[in-house]
Formats: structure tokens, C-alpha cells, sequence
């Protein structure tokens, strides 16, 4: 049988090892994994839209494909399905998997909390699926957890989800055993810092209160706290918890209760209440996924598997449409995050021309001594990624410039849609159009023209 992965990101060999690695183990199954590469599967000279992964050599495995797909509001980042013919949405898979570069050295509050509103929510489509949160870290992983490190990844294996990719303490990483336990481990943890809304839990005969704000921008929109809060109430209700469960001083208004919205639709699921207001009746998305045939990130992210796969050109930073933003790569080999704003100071007196624009891509051509800095758009918004290319000033001084001081930037935008089969705006360094065309511009980087060549020659 085949292995299918499909995921929303765009695909990194180590976490592919990762992957891999389980499913031997797990499976029991001979497999020798070296070398992995992600070719662009080729038919007639158009992209099929899929991805092969060599590298794998198992008898029980025949192929490995990698797909683009899209989910509704809360997806997590890869579905593995284990069978001959590519997954439909009637199919189960035998891995969900949620990846995250980010550890407590960087955010105690990202690096558990934000993903965890994904498990909740996978758990209504696939309630028997093995979940996995898949740590891919790029920088040094903490000696000693944060208390909110520990209290979520507690809550993540008593719902059932298994890390991997960290080292854990297995005396202290174990499931809750009772609601009561929950309860007294959270009150003993740190309080939050003055003017912040603490996260406390405190249960009474009839009913479980928990506070937690959940407004950011004027709308419901706090991520790593509809995450803490919806793990929270899901392993209080596998705990055996089946009266009220309310949440108190959210902030939310009555104008913020909108249907759509990821925590509205798991607090219909779980029977969350919102102290004061109405909870809007909601029900979950039919499908949980499909296959993305519209996306910008369709452009950029072949644009980068090519150029990895068939130059030695790589990429030192990525920001495809809808992923998780990488690190700027130095020429050290160091990992750096970029910075939001220019003077934080200053945007947040009201000024949102500090707000730095950063490209979709950015890639190394060492042999040509390059940098090319790419902006991504679907072709009907080509206009705008033209003039977005104006913008790269200060990502350019600051970084580019300053890591790697004697290579040649360039600015291009890649495309994705339309049937077009020719590019006239110079500016545009290739086009993959929905018909699986490779269309380079008039001047695309040499880099590109090097990835293209390689791959139409390979599956000549």
C-alpha cells in the first residue's frame, strides 16, 4: 500500500524523517529511511499537483505521496493515511499530527496552548485517530518547564495526544487522574502577571467556572487562550464532568458571538457556557478537509521543493500563505526570528507603517552568490504582489544585507492560478497555472530556470 500525507505546510524533510520513523516503529516494519527528497510528480510535463517522497525503503510500502490540502478553521497540520488509493474525505487516518517549532525558551503560551483547540476540534471528525503534537525544534529546548509548559502538555496526554520530539520527564509528564487533581495542580501555578486575566478554575456543586480572556483586536480572537480554555473544558468532560462548565471574564460581547468561529464551534460540542451571553447555535463544518486547488501557497511552496530538490540553492526563510512562519536562516547557520515591527514603540502608539513586510520566500543561490526575495499571489492579484515588492527595504538592510553582505539581492513574485500560458510582466518569475503549467517569466531568476530544467529533465 501507499503512505499519503497530506498537509497544509509546506513539507520539511526532518519532520517527513519524523514521520516516517513512527510509522516503521509503530508498524513494526523493516525500513531503512536515508536520503529523503521530495520530487514534484511530473505527468506529460505538467505538475500533478502531488508530491513523491524517496528515500524510504520498506517492502510493505510501495510509494510515499505528499498533497496539498486545506482545512476549516482548525486544522492540524498533517493527516497520514496508509492505503492504495489517494484519501478521500470518507477515509480515516492513521495519523494526525500537529508540528510546532516554538519551546518554552521562546513563548510558554504558543509553544502548548495555541495548538491545543486543534486536537479538540479533530476529535468530532476522526474520534479514534492516533494525534501527535510533533515538536520540529530549531532552537535549544529548555532544561526546565515552565509550570504552564508542564499543566498543558498534562492536559494534551490525558486527552490522548503523544509528544514527540521533546525529551519528557515520564514521572512528571502523566495524564490527570481526576478533576480534582486538575484543579489543585492549576491553582498552585504562578499567578499572571498584574492586569492580565488569569486562567483559574474553580468548581462549585452544580457547575465549574473558568476565567480567561478571550477578546484581542475586538473580536474573539485570543488563540493561545481559546486553546488553554478548550482543553481545559474537554478533559474536564473526560473526567467525567457533565454539568455547567462556564467561562468568566472573556470580555466578549454580544456583537463577538459569530457562528464560524472555531470556539464557538467546539463550545457547542462541549457544552461551554459564556458568562452573560447567548451562545450562538453552531455546527461543525461538513468535511473536515479538502484538497487545495486555489492557494497562493501552491506557487511558492513548489517553487521551494523544486529549487531544494533539484539545485543546491535552499531556502533562509519561509512565510507561505496560511504556515507557520520559519526562522531567517544566517549564513552561520543560526536561527533567528524576525521582527514584527521596526519600532514596537511607535506601532503601538497607532503608527501601522511600522508593521515590517517580509516576503513569502526567501532563497539562496550560493553558485551565483544571490538572494531572492519572493512574494506569493494567486495570478488574478498579480498587480498587487508587483507593487508589494516594494516593501523589502528594511527586511533587506536588516537581515539579508547584514548576514549575507556580499551577495546580489533580487525581488521576484511568483504565481499561482488561471490557465495562462505566458507571463508578461517582468517582474513575475514564474507562474504554475491550475493546469499544472510551468511557465517561467521573462526574467526569472537563473535559479529558477536551473530548478525547471532539472525537473522536466528527470522525468523525461
Amino acid at each position: 500500500m501507499n503512505l499519503w500525507i497530506l498537509t497544509e505546510e509546506r513539507p520539511k524533510i526532518e519532520v517527513l524523517k519524523q514521520i516516517l520513523n513512527k510509522f516503521a516503529t509503530d508498524k513494526q516494519f523493516c525500513a531503512f529511511i536515508d536520503n529523503l527528497r521530495i520530487l514534484p510528480v511530473l505527468e506529460n510535463g505538467k505538475f500533478s499537483f502531488t508530491y513523491e517522497l524517496i528515500g524510504l525503503r520498506c517492502n510493505k510500502v510501495s510509494k510515499v505521496f505528499i498533497k496539498t490540502v486545506s482545512g476549516h478553521s482548525s486544522f492540524v497540520d498533517f493527516l497520514v493515511f496508509f492505503q492504495d488509493k489517494e484519501p478521500t474525505i470518507k477515509d480515516t487516518p492513521i495519523y494526525a499530527i500537529e508540528e510546532t517549532k516554538t519551546d518554552d525558551s521562546e513563548s510558554r503560551n504558543t509553544g502548548v496552548y495555541q495548538r491545543c483547540s486543534k486536537f479538540v476540534f479533530l476529535h468530532y471528525y476522526y474520534p479514534d485517530v492516533k494525534m501527535i503534537m510533533l515538536y520540529n525544534l530549531q532552537v535549544q529546548q529548555k532544561k526546565k518547564p515552565t509550570q504552564t509548559n508542564i499543566f498543558g502538555t498534562k492536559l494534551l496526554v490525558t486527552l490522548g495526544v503523544e509528544i514527540l520530539g521533546k525529551e519528557l520527564d515520564l514521572d512528571i509528564f502523566i495524564p490527570f487522574y481526576s478533576i480534582k487533581e486538575l484543579i489543585d495542580f492549576k491553582k498552585k501555578m504562578r499567578s499572571a502577571p498584574k492586569g492580565n486575566v488569569p486562567i483559574s478554575i474553580k468548581q462549585k456543586d452544580d457547575k465549574i467556572e473558568i476565567s480567561g480572556r478571550l477578546i484581542k483586536a475586538d473580536s474573539l480572537s485570543h488563540d493561545p487562550n481559546i486553546g488553554a480554555l478548550s482543553i481545559i473544558s474537554a478533559v474536564l468532560r473526560k473526567l467525567g464532568w457533565n454539568k455547567d462548565l462556564i467561562i468568566t471574564k472573556h470580555g466578549l460581547k454580544p456583537q463577538h458571538m459569530k457562528g464560524n468561529n472555531k470556539f464557538i464551534l467546539i463550545a457547542n460540542k462541549l457544552k461551554i457556557q459564556l458568562k452573560g451571553l447567548v451562545l450562538p447555535k453552531a455546527e461543525l463544518y461538513s468535511d473536515y478537509w479538502h484538497y487545495d486547488k486555489d492557494g497562493e501557497k501552491l506557487g511558492t511552496i513548489f517553487v521551494h521543493i523544486v529549487v531544494e530538490s533539484f539545485t543546491k540553492g535552499y531556502s533562509i526563510f519561509e512565510n507561505h500563505a496560511g504556515s507557520e512562519k520559519g526562522y531567517f536562516i544566517t549564513a552561520k547557520g543560526d536561527h533567528i526570528p524576525l521582527a514584527k515591527y521596526s519600532e514596537r514603540a511607535k506601532y503601538k502608539a497607532g503608527n501601522k507603517d511600522e508593521i515590517i513586510h517580509i516576503p513569502d520566500l526567501i532563497l539562496i543561490d550560493f553558485g551565483r552568490s544571490g538572494v531572492i526575495n519572493i512574494e506569493g499571489k494567486k495570478y488574478k492579484f498579480r498587480q498587487e504582489g508587483i507593487k508589494e515588492l516594494e516593501n523589502y527595504d528594511f527586511i533587506e538592510k536588516n537581515y539579508v544585507k547584514k548576514y549575507y553582505p556580499k551577495f546580489k539581492v533580487t525581488r521576484t513574485v511568483v504565481l499561482y492560478g488561471s490557465k495562462e500560458n505566458k507571463i508578461i510582466e517582468i517582474e513575475v518569475g514564474f507562474l504554475l497555472n491550475e493546469e499544472g503549467s510551468l511557465i517561467l517569466g521573462i526574467k526569472a531568476p537563473e535559479l529558477f530556470k536551473e530548478a525547471i530544467k532539472n525537473l522536466l529533465d528527470f522525468w523525461k
